[in-house]
């Protein structure tokens, strides 16, 4: 798998060996000293993940985060010293896509690259192209989404997290499997992934995020997505 990555991050040493071992592995690195770099980089040229510091000073990286979900839909990766649920929390609030606890181990980052950059195929539905329910349309092929005829910027694993419920309506799939469907075989545990990408979803596709008639919570086993209530 190769991509382009940009490395947002205030400490040369990091980037340097982050560049180095990434580049390693065939793909593209550019990187940045500040969030305000990184913004004229994302600008200036096309990236498929960023990897984004939590703790710069001057704009931190769960403000740079917010900024760049404004505008793009790319795959944000937060690297932080800190490990408590909440920061992890606000880090996914916040539009990342994954979330890394520094000091982290260089194939377990490449793993979490690797995953955020998979997407989840869509020929289980052989030649369908779209999905639609209510005033709902899912289109597989260009990733896009519309809710009564207006799109809807859907972070990558949003989209690939309503595409598996939407392809498996009915049924009651646990926290476990949906994890590893959508992010892969090593985020079993990070049940608050879950919840915090679901009520992200919630509030795109349902009239009522906090009484949801599609998206539906099954407890403490897992969720079911409900078609056509």
């Amino acid at each position: 798998m190769s991509g382009k990555i940009l490395v947002i991050d205030d400490e040369p040493q990091i980037r340097r060996v982050l560049k180095t071992a990434l580049a390693s592995h065939e793909y593209v690195v550019d990187d940045a000293k500040s969030a305000e770099d990184g913004f004229i980089k994302l600008r200036q040229d096309r990236f498929d993940l960023v990897l984004l510091d939590m703790n710069m000073p001057g704009v931190n990286g769960v403000e740079a985060c917010r900024e760049i979900r404004r505008n793009s839909d790319i795959a944000i990766i937060m690297l932080t010293v800190r490990d408590a649920e909440v920061d992890k929390v606000d880090a996914l609030d916040a539009g990342a896509d994954d979330y890394v606890t520094k000091p982290f181990s260089m194939p377990e980052l490449l793993a979490r690259v690797r995953s955020n950059l998979r997407r989840i195929p869509f020929s289980s539905l052989g030649e369908q192209k779209t999905i639609r329910f209510d005033d709902i349309e899912i289109n597989l092929a260009t990733r896009h989404i519309s809710v009564d005829g207006k799109d809807i910027r859907f972070t990558p694993k949003e989209f690939d997290l309503l595409y598996y419920f939407a392809t498996h309506p009915g049924l009651t799939i646990p926290h476990t499997k949906l994890l590893q469907a959508v992010w892969g075989p090593d985020y079993s545990d990070e049940i608050e992934y879950l919840h915090v990408f679901v009520n992200q979803i919630r509030k795109k596709i349902e009239r009522e995020p906090g009484n949801p008639r599609h998206l539906l919570t099954e407890l403490r086993v897992g969720y079911r997505f409900v078609l056509n209530p």
